[in-house]
């Protein structure tokens, strides 16, 4: 029996432009990159919404694939994935939209079709994504990876075969998308150019040493996650592929998002990391008390310090639920006088700090 698919589909807006006026596809282009109706003036949103319930109504009404496949990129590929009879199997379905009005209304008609042959769908607006900006552009693709990273995985361990139909959508989000494929996806499709095959690239057998990456700049990589300040100067060593500079201070590229999120587990689960801020000290009999620890209570200390360390460095206005540093309860032990959790999961357990 063949495996169960999850489709990550990349979404554009050629679902609204396909078969309309010059004008219309002007003031399509022109409003593209709003975030949502109210962001457009009344009289060209009020034309713009009248196209948009047009082709919801044409599409919910359409049963003829050719039209559909015409008119949508994305269901383009979708269809030619299933060889023409998208019915044939019950699929999950992830359509990646932009962050915009348009990109999220253009991904909802898509999934509204693909509901109708039976298929579970869920539209993922990606935030920061949009064609006009390319920090945001590239704030949206490290949070990409991180989606991809956190979600993919699952599916695959639970016998889920991944795609990416990279038919749909614009072009830089392709590319990006296409590179990601080699790592997280079993294989990408996507419709080669003026002709009706479905071209099928499959997982490459290569794997990024992304390990042996974070251990080799491991300190700056730490910081840059926990969100405390990396100056410009701290990662002259560090590939320019991996960070990008902003205002003088370093963050993950997309790049270094993928190296992150691919091996800080098993980083963090390998045994107790040195702080990454001087006013931070651990007590001559702390890594005695975790010896024995399994790698995922490990992984707990280690970011649960890591959050303690941005907590030390800026003060009280950081203090997130997993953390919860406070007073010691019962008053003080032993000189400490604060604590936070190591894991509120299983048999919970708490760091003590003296100041």
């Amino acid at each position: 029996m063949p495996k169960p698919c999850l489709i990550v589909s990349t979404c554009g807006t050629s679902l609204l432009t396909n078969s309309v006026s010059p004008d219309l596809r002007t003031l399509l282009t022109d409003f593209a990159n709003q975030s949502k109706p109210e962001d457009v003036p009344n009289e060209q949103r009020q034309r713009i919404q009248q196209h948009l319930e047009a082709r919801r109504e044409e599409f919910a009404r359409e049963t003829d694939l050719k039209r559909l496949m015409d008119l949508s990129a994305e269901l383009n590929g979708v269809i030619r994935f299933y060889c023409g009879n998208p019915g044939i199997v019950r699929d999950q379905h992830v359509l990646l939209a932009t962050d915009t009005w348009l990109g999220e209304s253009t991904a909802r008609i898509v999934a509204d079709v693909l509901e109708r042959y039976g298929h579970l769908v869920e539209v993922k607006r990606v935030r920061d994504l949009r064609t006009d900006d390319p920090d945001s552009f590239r704030w949206a693709m490290s949070d990409l990876v991180a989606w991809c990273a956190e979600t993919l995985g699952g599916y695959q361990k639970a016998g889920y075969r991944v795609v990416f139909n990279l038919t749909g959508g614009f072009k830089s989000v392709q590319g990006f998308m296409q590179a990601l494929g080699m790592i997280y996806a079993d294989e990408s499709v996507y419709v080669f150019e003026r002709t009706e095959q479905l071209l099928r690239l499959p997982r490459l057998p290569v794997q990024l040493d992304s390990e042996a990456i974070l251990r080799q700049h491991l300190a700056v990589f730490r910081r840059i996650a926990a969100g405390l300040p990396v100056h410009e100067a701290e990662v002259a060593d560090v590939p320019e592929s991996l960070v990008n500079v902003l205002d003088g201070q370093a963050v993950f590229s997309p790049w270094g998002e993928l190296v992150w999120q691919e091996a800080y587990r098993t980083v963090y689960g390998a045994g107790l990391l040195e702080p990454i801020t001087p006013k931070l000290v651990f007590g001559p009999r702390f890594r005695q008390t975790l010896d024995d620890l399994a790698p995922d209570r490990l992984r707990h200390i280690n970011e649960r310090q890591d959050q303690l360390a941005r907590r030390l460095e800026e003060g009280e206005n950081y203090n997130p639920p997993s953390l919860d540093f406070k007073p010691l309860k019962g008053g003080d032990y032993k000189g400490s006088t604060r604590e936070c959790d190591a894991w509120a999961d299983a048999d919970a357990k708490r760091l003590i700090r003296s100041l």
